[in-house]
């Protein structure tokens, strides 16, 4: 199985040292490059074209959420990540906007960071619960919508707090494939492609409220 080539984007040296050690110890991921600001992780993301950007928020001369906008118009096979110490809803609400796969906080697990690096490589959106928690727990009342059935909502809700498939069927009692077309009905009612999106979407149609 070929490795995921990682790109590493932080503008403080030792911990982009400390993340190639550990991300290239899992055997799993190719550490192809490092940048040390948002311009830098531009120029070498064209360059080099990794598979995931693990990006910081705040760098010097161009941040880290502008970087993400930049790459993801400019090498659109190259996903991102953002790592960071900021868990305002706003950083979090405005990377997923800019087009991040995921948003992983610098107190979180390694295996936390790994998981998201997998699933961006997959094309996937990934939130670790405690993101996805603080982005949706402010739903409210569900706002029901005609348009969503009881269990939609009940699976939405779910989705919201970060959970996983097989998680949510143990959760509601059915079947893995069920919640599967639960969220794709829940897609095409949102007019969107994904997990993060569905979110995304949430906040715009107003299920969501921020701080």
């Amino acid at each position: 199985m070929a490795k995921i080539r990682v790109l590493i984007a932080d503008d403080h040296p030792t911990l982009r040292e400390g993340l190639v050690v550990v991300l290239k110890s899992t055997g799993e991921i190719e550490v192809v490059g490092q940048a040390g600001s948002g311009r830098e992780a531009i120029h070498l993301a064209e360059q080099l074209q990794p598979d995931v950007v693990v990006m910081d928020v705040q760098m010097a001369g161009m941040d880290g959420i502008e970087a993400t906008a930049n790459i993801r118009q400019r090498v659109p096979t190259t996903q991102v990540v953002i790592f960071s110490n900021f868990d305002q809803d706003e950083y979090i609400y405005q990377s997923l906007r800019a087009g991040a796969r995921g948003y992983v906080l610098k107190t979180s697990t390694i295996e936390e960071l790994l998981d998201v690096v997998r699933a961006a490589a997959r094309g996937e959106s990934l939130l670790p619960p405690n993101i996805a928690t603080r982005l949706v727990e402010q739903i409210s009342t569900i706002d029901k919508r005609p348009d969503f059935t009881p269990r939609e909502e009940e699976v939405l809700g779910l989705l919201a707090q970060g959970l996983r498939n097989k998680e949510i069927a143990e959760q509601l009692h059915i079947t893995e494939r069920t919640v599967k077309n639960h969220i794709a009905n829940i897609m095409a009612k949102l007019g969107v492609e994904s997990r993060t999106e569905v979110i995304l979407q949430a906040l715009k149609e107003r299920l969501i409220e921020l701080d």
